[in-house]
């Protein structure tokens, strides 16, 4: 019997690609090598040097609107956003000069002046660390009303009341018991609008409505958020750096002064909803699952979810407010079957 000639696997993985070339730069006067491709923000966090962002994130596709990340590059005219700005041979950047930390210092003071920060991590050190004075814009103006600044029309402006600053400052919308919007804390990072879109659901349920000032978050033609395309997945929630947009329960505590996060334990588990297996993050706090998250570096998820990975969890705590019910309703039916043993006992014996 002749033997037949061995049938070769198919390969079914991407090709093997010709490796990156490795770049030399300088960054703060530290020689870096790096690989071909790589952007200024990488480099410089490769050898321990941090750049502030805000509209930054390592799944999201870069947009360049926060200018945190505003570095100077020897020869520029400019200063270059670090976070999407690729580095090239023998470029000599710069950090932390005056020309950049003077910069920063005019986008965190504007920011603040106008935004509520007060929910955004690490942002009062960051504001420390620049010396910012917000506060030299003068008070902030009034809230808008609710429904104001999604009626704003492009090119009609009212002029500015020069004893205030302008804020976004406006009600929270509760349109839903998943998660709340407050956008009196948005900075137009795009984040959301990002994962909303083709770089993660491209559900496309919100956008960038408006121009300058009045530039806002907003669903299609303002609608409440159950009216929209939203299928309520939370990636949103996941990559807003401020708070803006925020787990309804995490806002109710917040609200009620019991957000304890430094008290919070998280332990990591599989969803038990479908077969992709995305990896929970359970966050606890006092014995109750208080939010879920994915991890950023998670292979599956890249840190997005579905909306019964991101909420389905509330019914844990149902069943255990069930159960406590039941056995309130059985303590307290034997304390009144007692209180009646008692009563008749009572009665027998004087009627004796």
């Amino acid at each position: 019997m002749t033997a037949q000639a061995s049938t070769p696997f198919v390969q079914i993985r991407r090709p093997e690609r010709v490796p990156k070339q490795t770049i030399e730069l300088q960054i703060d006067g530290h020689a870096v090598k790096v690989p071909e491709g790589t952007t200024i923000l990488g480099a410089s966090r490769s050898i321990g040097i941090e750049i502030p962002t805000l509209c930054y994130l390592e799944t999201l596709r870069p947009v360049n609107v926060c200018r945190l990340c505003l570095v100077e590059v020897e020869g520029a005219r400019v200063l270059v956003p670090s976070c999407s700005r690729a580095v090239e041979a023998g470029m000599v950047v710069r950090t932390g000069s005056d020309r950049v930390r003077h910069a920063r210092k005019m986008v965190l003071e504007l920011l603040a002046s106008s935004v509520d920060l007060s929910t955004t991590p690490g942002m009062t050190d960051l504001l420390a660390e620049y010396d910012c004075k917000p506060e030299r814009y003068g008070p902030p103006a009034p809230a808008a009303a609710a429904g104001a600044r999604d009626a704003a029309v492009c090119g009609h402006h009212e002029p500015p009341d020069p004893d205030f600053a302008a804020t976004v400052a406006q009600p929270v919308v509760v349109d839903n018991e998943l998660y709340v919007r407050d956008y009196a804390k948005c900075v137009l990072c795009y984040k959301c609008v990002e994962a909303c879109g083709v770089d993660h659901q491209n559900s496309f349920a919100i956008a960038v409505a408006g121009r300058g000032f009045d530039a806002r978050i907003s669903t299609e033609l303002a609608v409440p958020l159950p009216g929209s395309a939203c299928v309520y997945c939370g990636n949103c929630i996941a990559v807003c750096p401020t708070g803006a947009l925020m787990a309804k329960r995490e806002f109710d505590l917040r609200a009620e002064g019991a957000w304890k996060a430094e008290e919070q334990t998280s332990t990591d588990t599989i969803c038990p909803y479908c077969g992709v297996g995305c990896t929970l993050t359970l966050h606890v706090q006092d014995n109750e699952i208080v939010k879920a998250t994915s991890p950023l570096d998670n292979g599956i998820t890249m840190g997005n979810l579905c909306i019964k990975g991101r909420f389905g969890w509330r019914f844990v705590q149902r069943k255990r407010e069930a159960g406590s019910a039941e056995a309130g309703s059985a303590e307290a039916g034997s304390a009144d079957a007692g209180s009646a043993d008692a009563g008749s006992a009572d009665a027998g014996s004087r009627t004796q």
